[in-house]
């Protein structure tokens, strides 16, 4: 059972917001000269987590007759019948509920902030329905992730993990649109947003390419005011950067409007490797050297 609940949320998806997640931990965790508190770390992951699943669920299940009728998500768990559709309404309910608990156990304001992030990472799921903006919204959801885990270590707000979360909400509106090119003629003949279909497939591309081109501008913001911040950041960061806009690049030299068969490799893979290893660099510059 828990193999299709993983396979539900995707759960191996958690890859591209948890590492921006620890650099704002670990962010908020320098700003308090290196009070590190792993407990506060495992409550900061469990509310990705949670968070998370909550979301994913809950877009499963709203979109459950869509799905039936797309060939590319007809063997999702709820159309296939792996999964009921109340039960998994409950599961989007407890991981809902115990992101607000957990936030309670973090600080007041995580706490009270928490349901705000709860409607935009579970509103995302309507907005396919009426505006092509939808990508964006899901950019805002995953660019949270660096502001609220700062916050949940210092109880305050600061530029710099807001830098870092604009260069993900960026980063993420602009492969969502990658991975909606393979829908545009479905959402097209059932009235869904998005921009593939409202632009067509060579247009959506130039405007993922435009915001992943603000993604790098930000991420080079925050790179440069993170070494001047803290002065023990240095190479190893800019390595990590330097690999995140590589990959950002090379996922667009794989797609294009004609040949759609190496979306998920540009999808899935090359942005999960971008987080990952800019995140493994960032930890690495704070304690190796």
């Amino acid at each position: 059972m828990l193999t299709k609940y993983l396979s539900l949320i995707k759960f191996s998806h958690t890859v591209f917001a948890l590492p921006f997640a620890v650099i704002g931990f670990f962010m908020g965790t320098m700003m308090m000269d290196y009070h590190f508190d792993f407990y506060l770390l495992v409550k900061v992951l469990l509310c990705m987590v949670f968070a998370r699943s909550a979301a994913m669920a809950f877009n499963r299940y709203l979109d459950r007759d869509i799905d039936r009728e797309n060939p590319r998500t007809k063997n999702r768990e709820i159309p296939a019948g792996i999964l009921p559709e109340k039960q998994v309404l409950l599961f989007v309910g407890v991981n809902a509920a115990l992101f607000i608990l957990t936030t309670y156990f973090i600080n007041l304001l995580c706490f009270f902030l928490s349901p705000v992030a709860l409607l935009v990472i579970l509103g995302y799921s309507y907005t396919k329905r009426f505006t092509a903006f939808c990508h964006l919204v899901l950019g805002v959801g995953l660019g949270l992730a660096p502001v609220g885990a700062y916050l949940a270590v210092t109880g305050s707000f600061h530029f710099l993990p807001v830098l870092l979360g604009l260069a993900v909400f960026f980063w993420v509106s602009g492969f969502d649109i990658i991975y909606a090119l393979q829908d545009e003629e479905f959402d097209q003949s059932h009235q869904l947003k998005s921009i593939p279909a409202a632009l067509g497939k060579k247009n959506a591309l130039f405007v993922s390419r435009l915001l992943h081109l603000c993604s790098a501008l930000f991420l080079t913001l925050f790179t440069y005011q993170a070494t001047e911040i803290f002065s023990e950041l240095q190479w190893l960061l800019i390595l990590g950067y330097g690999l995140f806009l590589s990959m950002l690049v090379y996922q667009h030299t794989l797609v294009n409007e004609k040949d759609l068969s190496r979306v998920n490799l540009a999808f899935f893979t090359f942005n999960g490797l971008a987080s990952v290893a800019f995140g493994l660099f960032f930890i690495a510059d704070v304690y190796l050297l």
